[in-house]
């Protein structure tokens, strides 16, 4: 489980992210909503420490994150697992090298145990012998694919996707999307996922936080999102929509 408790963030003044507290779920897929500019993106920067909050804490199972020395924080890094919105694949090396990298920055295993450990992965995302392929031969949703294996590569017991279905196809963006729950469940990790996607959140939303203009403005499931009264969350819905059927039309 992670923890926020009474986030406050601002940038040369101007508040981002204002008085937040969220309780993210264990062995859930936990998915961060809101419009563009409306700070899910900060919120999610600073849960996993790429940036510095004003205030608040921030609890992963009851270890205050904020208050951690550079060592403990390096510690806990080992323990998240990061899908980045552009796969963020090394285009030099193999998808095994791509995968390989943090059991070689971060573990003292042997080669044989690193193999067989990123074996297990590809196997888990359905690129089995996919080996020695280089990014450059994959499809967008492969190399989706590939991330999430080298994510996951750690065996972590937090997972961290921001944006995973941008520039995916809606068949793809399913895909992955089921991909990131079934792993979710089976590793029992707490999985928070940053996305405007509707598709998403009705899919593998069992918990749905809604951000709006820096602040928490809803919370709820998949199921609460269709049955809401809460004008701002039902206005980014609807624009949501809007923007999926134009987006068929083109």
């Amino acid at each position: 489980m992670i923890r926020v408790e009474n986030l406050f963030k601002s940038f040369n003044g101007e508040p981002v992210l204002e008085d937040i507290s969220i309780n993210f779920d264990e062995g859930k897929t936990n998915l961060i909503i809101g419009m563009s500019g409306s700070g899910k993106t900060v919120l999610m920067k600073s849960i996993v420490g790429l940036i510095k909050v004003d205030s608040g804490k921030i609890f992963y199972h009851d270890r205050d994150f904020v208050c951690m020395n550079i060592k403990q924080k390096r510690e806990l890094r080992r323990e998240m697992g990061m899908l980045f919105q552009g796969s963020a694949l090394f285009d030099s090396l193999t998808v095994e090298e791509n995968i390989r990298f943090p059991l070689d920055m971060f573990t003292n295993m042997t080669p044989k145990e690193k193999s067989e450990r990123v074996n297990y992965c590809l196997h888990h995302v359905n690129l089995d012998n996919e080996n020695q392929l280089h990014p450059a031969e994959l499809s967008g949703g492969m190399k989706k694919r590939v991330a999430i294996a080298r994510a996951i590569v750690q065996n972590p017991k937090y997972l961290f996707c921001d944006e995973p279905n941008s520039g995916l196809d809606p068949i793809t963006a399913l895909v992955i999307d089921k991909l990131i729950s079934d792993i979710t469940h089976e590793f029992n990790m707490t999985t928070i996922v940053n996305t405007h996607d509707m598709n998403s959140v009705m899919e593998i939303g069992e918990k749905v936080v809604f951000i709006h203009q820096g602040k928490k403005d809803w919370e709820g499931t998949n199921e609460d999102v269709l049955n809401s009264d809460a004008k701002n969350l039902n206005d980014f819905v609807f624009a949501s929509s809007l923007a999926k059927k134009y987006k068929e039309k083109m």
